[in-house]
Order: C-alpha cells, then sequence, then structure tokens
C-alpha cells in the first residue's frame, strides 16, 4: 500500500512538472490598426481603450495613399484589422476599393452624426475638420471676405495662396462647391479663384499661414487645426508669431472634412477592430483624439480657447458620401483652370 501511495505520489508530480513546462496559448486580443492619422496624442485614446478592454493596440502609421496603395498589394494577406484615414476622399476611395467591409454596430449608428457616416456600414467619421481662410489684416480688407467665393474677387488679384492641386483637402473643397453651386459656377469660381494666385502652389497648409504672414499674400485657404497649433506653440515660437500675424475667416455655412475609420476587409480581429471603432467614434473617444489635435469632435465644438476664437460655424449640408462622389470631378475640374 505504501508502495501504491509513492507511486501515485510521483505520478502526480510528474504531470504537474510537465504541465508547468508546457507552452501556453496566448489569449491576449489585439487590433491591428493602419492609420493615416500622425498624431503621436492618438496613442493615449489607444492606451486608454486598451486598459479599458484588455484589448492591445498594434499601430502602423503612413501617409493615407500609402496605406491604401499597401492595401491594395496585400489583398488577402493584409494583417490590418481597422483603417483610420484623414478626408473624405480617402476613405471613400478605400470603400469603393473594396478595402472595407460592413459593421453590424448600434453604437455606431447612434454616436456618428447623419452625413458622416457611410450608407453601407462600411466607415464612420471620428473627428471633424473646418476649412477657413487665413488672412492678412494689412494686405486685405477683412471685411470683404466672408466665403470662399469671395477669393475670386479681382480686387485680390496676385493676393491669393493655395495648396497644390494634390491636397486632398482641396479637391474635397471643390467637390462641396460643385455640390452646393453646380458646375457651371465652380467652373467661374475656380477660373477667378486661379487668376487671383501669384505665388507658386504651396506643399502645405502651414506655408500657406507663412506666407500669408509675410505679406507674400493676403489670404489662403487652410484646415483650422494647422493656424490653432502654430498659435499653440505646437511647432515653435516662430511660428506662433507668424499665426499671431493673421486672423482666420470661418464662412458660415463652413465646409467641414472628416478624419474616418473603417474595418478591413480581410480583418482578422474583426470583433476587436468593431470595438476600437466604437470607442474612437463615442463622444469620449472622439473627444480624446480632437482635443489635443485642435480639430473638433463629432458632436461638439472644441473648447480650446484658440479655436474657440475662431468663431462658430455651421456645417453645410454636404454629405462625405457626396464629396466622395464628386472627387474625380473636382480633380478634372481644377486640372482644367489652372490649378497645379
Amino acid at each position: 500500500m505504501q508502495n501504491l501511495k509513492k507511486l501515485l505520489y510521483s505520478a502526480l508530480t510528474l504531470t504537474l512538472l510537465m504541465n508547468v513546462n508546457l507552452p501556453v496559448k496566448s489569449t491576449e486580443k489585439e487590433v491591428k490598426v493602419y492609420s493615416g492619422r500622425h498624431y503621436n496624442t492618438d496613442r493615449s485614446v489607444y492606451k486608454r481603450f486598451s486598459e479599458e478592454t484588455g484589448i492591445k493596440v498594434r499601430l502602423i502609421e503612413a501617409a493615407g495613399i500609402s496605406l491604401i496603395e499597401r492595401l491594395k498589394r496585400e489583398g488577402k494577406n493584409s494583417q490590418a484589422d481597422l483603417i483610420l484615414l484623414v478626408d473624405a476622399a480617402r476613405i471613400t476611395n478605400a470603400a469603393n476599393a473594396g478595402l472595407l467591409q460592413s459593421v453590424e454596430s448600434s453604437s455606431l449608428e447612434n454616436d456618428v452624426p447623419l452625413g458622416l457616416k457611410d450608407k453601407r456600414k462600411e466607415w464612420y467619421a471620428l473627428t471633424r475638420r473646418v476649412r477657413v481662410m487665413v488672412v492678412n489684416p494689412k494686405v486685405v480688407d477683412v471685411s470683404k471676405i466672408k466665403d470662399y467665393t469671395d477669393l475670386a474677387d479681382p480686387s485680390l488679384k496676385g493676393k491669393v495662396c493655395l495648396r497644390n492641386r494634390k491636397s486632398p483637402y482641396n479637391q474635397s473643397l471643390v467637390a462641396n462647391q460643385i455640390v452646393n453651386k453646380g458646375e457651371s459656377k465652380t467652373k467661374a469660381w475656380l477660373s477667378g479663384m486661379i487668376s487671383n494666385v501669384s505665388q507658386p502652389f504651396f506643399p502645405g497648409d502651414i506655408s500657406i499661414v507663412r506666407a500669408v504672414s509675410k505679406k507674400k499674400c493676403g489670404v489662403g485657404i487652410v484646415n483650422h487645426y494647422y493656424v490653432a497649433r502654430m498659435l499653440a506653440g505646437v511647432n515653435g515660437r516662430r511660428d506662433a508669431l507668424y499665426a499671431k500675424r493673421t486672423s482666420v475667416i470661418t464662412p458660415n455655412p463652413a465646409h467641414v472634412n472628416i478624419s474616418a475609420g473603417g474595418v478591413a476587409k480581410y480583418a482578422t480581429n474583426k470583433a476587436e477592430a468593431i470595438k476600437l471603432l466604437e470607442y474612437l467614434a463615442s463622444p469620449t473617444g472622439s473627444k480624446g483624439l480632437a482635443a489635443p489635435t485642435f480639430e473638433h469632435p463629432l458632436n461638439e465644438v472644441n473648447q480650446n480657447p484658440i479655436v474657440r476664437d475662431f468663431g462658430e460655424f455651421i456645417p453645410d449640408v454636404v454629405t462625405v458620401e457626396d464629396l466622395g462622389s464628386n472627387n474625380a470631378m473636382a480633380i478634372r475640374m481644377m486640372k482644367e483652370s489652372g490649378w497645379d
């Protein structure tokens, strides 16, 4: 009997030792994010999401066009679960290219306003950006500039600065005008505005603010948060001084663009991707993304005093889908008008 006990004890001990040394299959949940948003502050939002859900976020950042081309190359072998892009045209182009899939989520439907989400439920807006005009009061009469169409006024000859045609923000602005004004009036506006441009077309919004400040031109079109970041000193003291020499004019109604997200077509962690997308589009998540970048959350205005000083705005009724569907026409008309 004693020998039997020893035998059973030895067998049990051996079994326990074997179990301790067996490799443990990982149960850690994760979501792989391909992001065209290049803000370090986004990481704090992902961190809070991970802390609340236990889902690890693996982030890959690149320019929006690069991400779309990468997804096309990878096809079914893509590791992407969630795709984040800036601008209406980019997210709608991704959907039209078959890179996203539809999702069923009452949270997303409730949290994202009409006009800022896809009818096929393939993408949802996360933050909002307003296309504003930045002016130098010492160069132009500010009282005569209230809307984008005013930049075609002959009195602004040689005083308009614009970002180049490749800018998705300008493409969406032109698409916005096509929907609001029609093709004929948009063509006339483009012709008049481009004839007022004397400087070469700029590569970015920040360079336009600098040019307006230095009186190289009197007025330009930029996204509001670029000016806000400069004023806040994010880009350094010199850019803060440049921005302080300018004024921001917010049209009413205003053209509003977005950053948005959608679940990748071949997501291997679909459930986790939907959870993260729901979190980012929620009041907490949207504000978490927008507040430090000076963007606007989905359902409220950024409360930073710098942004509030730009004035209240009323978004026009053009939907993000409208902007995307008119992107090709916008690019064609921009090219025909001489917008390089």
